[in-house]
């Protein structure tokens, strides 16, 4: 058996009314004429939903090394804690992460993820907290992140009934290199213009209050208004952080699921990867270089739009060394 090693994946690219062609800028290979709005760069779901209704599965396939053509689940069940270190798998015995990158042309709906209430009380669905950091914007682009304050549930309610909510939602300008924390009950939707990265818990349960028929002309999408007030967490969303002034790394984000690093590299720049015994997910937002992780294995080569798993029994040693300028994202798991 294979011993660990990091792991390249294939995209998953999924077609959305709401998507556009800006994946190809992370050497994303879209379909001719297809609005492709999200890629799934990491991911092991044994099913997929909108409102929890099951639906397939969706396993990231390996492209590199031994396991080539097997699935993250695949050396999940062979390395066990060797790939994740402390951090338990699933319920399921799936890897407890989901990254993403997503390309919004238009708006994405209005929606919340179930809350952890609402997660506990009904088992076919599953809770969702999850991280954007903005790859590009056009100018004039927001992200809708929580209610403004005074807005009760009775009101939004009635607000979505009339098509009016977005004026209850909190639109905040955004700019490349900014990170957005929705915890599950947030209500938010993601902006037309922006390209962004996703990290989040292992769920792909939505429920969508408003699909923006008026604006776009969408219909005949579902709408699950009574699961999304049951959720909704009614106030603000936590602000949105960047890297400080004058500093090249820091870490962004620190959930009890994961935590998010950015770091901005020069040519030659070195950037340990270790996570105290933890796997960790590098995500190459711009630039690239090459990652060593053992003496006897072979060095891997990233390049913009490049994601890789780097097992927790390689994390003390392993290292990227930036090629040229380069921005790139560590998720690690707690």
């Amino acid at each position: 058996m294979a011993r660990p090693y990091p792991l390249l994946f294939r995209p998953i690219l999924k077609e959305k009314i709401w998507g556009g062609r800006r994946l190809a800028s992370l050497a994303k290979h879209l379909p001719a004429n297809a609005n492709v709005g999200e890629s799934w760069e990491l991911a092991d779901l044994d099913r997929t939903s909108v409102s929890g209704g099951g639906g397939g599965a969706q396993r990231s396939v390996i492209i590199n090394g031994e396991f080539t053509g097997r699935t993250i689940h695949d050396a999940l069940r062979a390395w066990g804690a060797d790939l994740l270190g402390p951090t338990p798998a699933t319920p399921d015995g799936s890897f407890p992460l989901l990254v993403k990158y997503l390309d919004a042309r238009e708006h994405l709906s209005v929606q919340v993820h179930p809350s952890a209430d609402y997660a506990a009380a009904h088992p076919e669905v599953h809770l969702k907290t999850e991280a954007w950091y903005v790859v590009d914007a056009e100018p004039g682009s927001v992200v809708y992140a929580g209610i403004k304050e005074g807005v009760s549930p009775d009101a939004f309610a009635a607000h979505i009934k009339d098509g009016t909510c977005v004026d209850d939602l909190i639109a905040i300008p955004a700019r490349p290199g900014q990170l957005y924390y929705l915890p599950s009950g947030t209500c938010h939707a993601l902006g037309a213009g922006l390209l962004v990265a996703e990290v989040q818990t292992p769920s792909d349960t939505t429920f969508r209050v408003y699909d923006w028929a008026s604006e776009y002309g969408r219909t005949g999408r579902e709408l699950h208004v009574e699961q999304a007030l049951a959720c909704i967490d009614f106030g603000p969303a936590p602000d949105p952080v960047s890297l400080p002034a004058g500093e090249r790394s820091a870490r962004l984000l620190d959930t009890e699921f994961f935590t998010i690093d950015e770091a901005r590299l020069d040519v030659g720049d070195e950037m340990p990867v270790g996570m105290d015994g933890r796997c960790c997910v590098l995500m190459v937002i711009a630039g690239g270089g090459e990652l060593t992780s053992a003496p006897d294995l072979e060095v891997e080569r990233l390049d913009t739009g490049d994601t890789m798993l780097v097992p927790a029994a390689l994390s003390g040693g392993a290292v990227f060394v930036a090629g040229r300028s380069s921005t790139v994202l560590r998720a690690g798991l707690r």
